[in-house]
């Protein structure tokens, strides 16, 4: 198989497993492309992406775009600050006068969850989603699975414990869906109010004592506490956070194995880890970042490819 079983990339409850395997085997290949002292391959010259950022975003906006300029396609940027959204209009509107000007893909962020899906029903180009909501964000999941294969050498069997603010983390589901297809086993750890209600349902163990979780895994997810979702307060305080939930060197040290520790950034040092935990060498952050272009190259140039034989 040589092909996505899907048009666009909504979130990975629409992908398959072999899927999976296939982005990634497509991603060991951009890897090399980007290793190179010529970065760029010619692979997207006539194919024209949008990117559509609705909520701020540095690292994924940077990161997709460095991935599309690296397969040589043009790109546009919109950032909805700026932009005819705020005068009122709706986002198929938005989104068709940039696609009348001969777009065949769009990246989109946006805060609703299912914008991605609405809008592949709505507009003729592929999406797809780089983060809706508080929902899914699948190209950070494929990213981080990607990094556990390449560090442990495959995610089958492996136990990833997936630690604080679940309830408001696209990332966590992503990360729980991916994983487990892939034959992980996942847990989540974290204070009781910031874990989902049901989350058991999708087959996730729940942890809330972080030794008790770190002793458990073979990697360790830390997210970050997000505190611009938060309408009212889910801890007493951060320093309180912290004490129960912060991960230092010396938690790192004290446990009986060696341990992966993973961030998705934007990471906030000495709150969910310290820097000597951020720095040191378990730590594969910075991998993540590198794999994150090479994963989202291969994303595009998977969906790209459908664009082109539905051409032919």
């Amino acid at each position: 198989m040589n092909e996505l079983s899907v048009s666009h990339l909504l979130g990975i409850k629409d992908l398959t497993e072999a899927d999976i395997h296939l982005i990634f085997e497509t991603a060991d290949h951009f890897k090399e492309v980007i290793n190179r002292p010529i970065k760029k391959v010619p692979s997207l010259r006539d194919i024209t992406i949008a990117n559509l950022f609705f909520e701020n975003s540095t690292r994924t906006r940077l990161s997709f775009e460095l991935a599309e300029k690296r397969l040589s396609a043009d790109t546009i940027n919109f950032s909805a600050a700026s932009s005819s959204v705020n005068k009122g209009e709706t986002l198929v509107d938005t989104v068709n006068n940039i696609l009348a000007m001969k777009v065949d893909m769009v990246v989109m962020r946006h805060p609703n969850p299912g914008a991605g899906v609405f809008l592949s029903k709505h507009v003729n180009a592929k999406i797809i989603n780089a983060g809706d909501g508080a929902h899914e964000h699948p190209t950070q999941a494929l990213l981080d699975a990607y990094s556990i294969r390449e560090r442990l050498g495959d995610v089958a069997g492996k136990k990833v414990v997936i630690v604080g603010d679940i309830l408001h983390s696209r990332v966590a589901l992503s990360n729980i869906l991916a994983l487990q297809k892939l034959g992980a086993e996942v847990k989540v750890c974290g204070p009781k109010t910031l874990i989902p209600k049901h989350i058991e349902e999708l087959g996730v163990g729940v942890e809330l004592n972080l030794i008790k979780a770190l002793e458990w895994c073979d990697v360790a997810n830390m997210l970050r506490i997000q505190n611009e979702r938060m309408d009212i307060s889910y801890f007493p305080s951060t320093r309180e956070y912290v004490k129960q939930y912060g991960l230092n060197k010396k938690i790192l040290n004290s446990l009986s194995k060696e341990i992966v520790v993973m961030h998705p950034g934007p990471i906030n040092r000495g709150v969910e880890i310290t820097s000597d935990v951020a720095d040191s060498k378990q730590a594969i952050i910075l991998d993540q970042v590198e794999n994150g272009v090479a994963v989202r190259m291969a994303i595009i140039y998977l969906l790209a490819s459908k664009i082109k034989r539905n051409e032919n």
